[in-house]
């Protein structure tokens, strides 16, 4: 009995490894959740569903993109980052809820690199300077001296409180002494309408949902957020060609997951983003959206967004933007 009883204690000590072993092996077992921080229509939203096909079939698995917007991106942000570290919720990260609402708010729910596992980066899109074509400006220059005209403040639109549309909005106020006001939106779909219509007639937003209605000539690109012109609006000069370097700023994208997540759950999703952006059709896409990809490892991608949080928090600050 005493040899059966050994053999049996021995191989029980090794079932907690071999469950560990055989559930790292066969992740993932049920669906994936993709939490985008933005309304649908939004450059997150549409890098998240232009993703969304060739990760369930790397993975094995279906993917769902959920939008949490709110609270200056921060609503969805903190769900990812109070979520169970077991590779089935994971974050469309972007600028928004890493690098700048965090530093809009007495007590941040979440820490921007602690938190969060970061895993893949995917790209970075800049922003635009946008009018609509009623206003006289067609240059940096000739905002900035429309703007001061203005016997009241100019209204000026964003995808919401805590974008990186709404902080080089008062970048740019502040900077230039401007008068202008901030009118935040759920979401830049919402936005066009009343940018489009008329009834707002200045916006700082990301690029990428902006260059059709400039094609259209429904909208005037002033300048663009990045050192050199974008690819996809080649017409449209950088802020640093036009001699406005400060207000360089670029919205980055990538995909991260609750702190604590496995290293082989990390390097799955990891190998899986960057197969599916190296795709031809899905490379076009990003191009054609704006998004200028950039691969990293985790480690990198991780630094990547510390070395974000460095630039960018005393600059929210500075602002003075806040979020209630």
């Amino acid at each position: 009995m005493k040899p059966t009883r050994r053999i049996f204690l021995a191989a029980s000590a090794l079932l907690p490894f071999a469950a560990a072993t055989a559930h790292a092996q066969v992740w993932p077992q049920k669906p994936i959740k993709i939490v985008v921080t933005f309304a649908p229509g939004g450059s997150s939203d549409i890098v998240a569903r232009l993703l969304q096909p060739g990760l369930q079939e790397k993975l094995g698995q279906t993917v769902i993109v959920e939008n949490k917007p709110g609270a200056g991106s921060t609503i969805g942000a903190n769900e990812v980052a109070k979520a169970a570290p077991d590779g089935y919720t994971l974050l469309l990260s972007n600028t928004a809820p890493m690098s700048i609402s965090p530093f809009m708010m007495d007590k941040a729910p979440y820490d921007p690199v602690k938190s969060f596992t970061h895993i893949a980066h995917i790209g970075s899109v800049p922003n635009v300077f946008v009018v609509h074509p009623s206003v006289p400006a067609r240059t940096m220059p000739e905002l900035v001296k429309w703007i001061s005209a203005q016997t009241t403040p100019v209204n000026y639109g964003s995808g919401g409180v805590g974008s990186i549309g709404h902080i080089v909005g008062e970048m740019f106020k502040n900077q230039y002494k401007l008068k202008m006001e901030h009118v935040p939106y759920k979401g830049s779909s919402p936005m066009h309408t009343d940018l489009l219509g008329g009834q707002l007639q200045f916006a700082v937003d990301t690029l990428t949902q902006n260059v059709p209605y400039m094609k259209d000539g429904k909208l005037v690109g002033i300048a663009v957020t990045s050192r050199a012109r974008a690819p996809m609006s080649p017409n449209v000069p950088s802020v640093v060609e036009a001699g406005y370097p400060k207000l360089l700023a670029e919205n980055f994208l990538g995909i991260s997951a609750p702190a604590g997540t496995p290293k082989d759950v990390v390097d799955k999703v990891n190998a899986a983003v960057a197969d599916v952006v190296s795709r031809p059709d899905v490379a076009k896409r990003l191009a054609d959206l704006g998004v200028a990809v950039e691969k990293m490892t985790s480690a990198e991608f991780t630094k990547f967004v510390s070395d974000q949080v460095t630039e960018w928090a005393p600059e929210v600050k500075a602002s003075g933007a806040r979020l209630n």
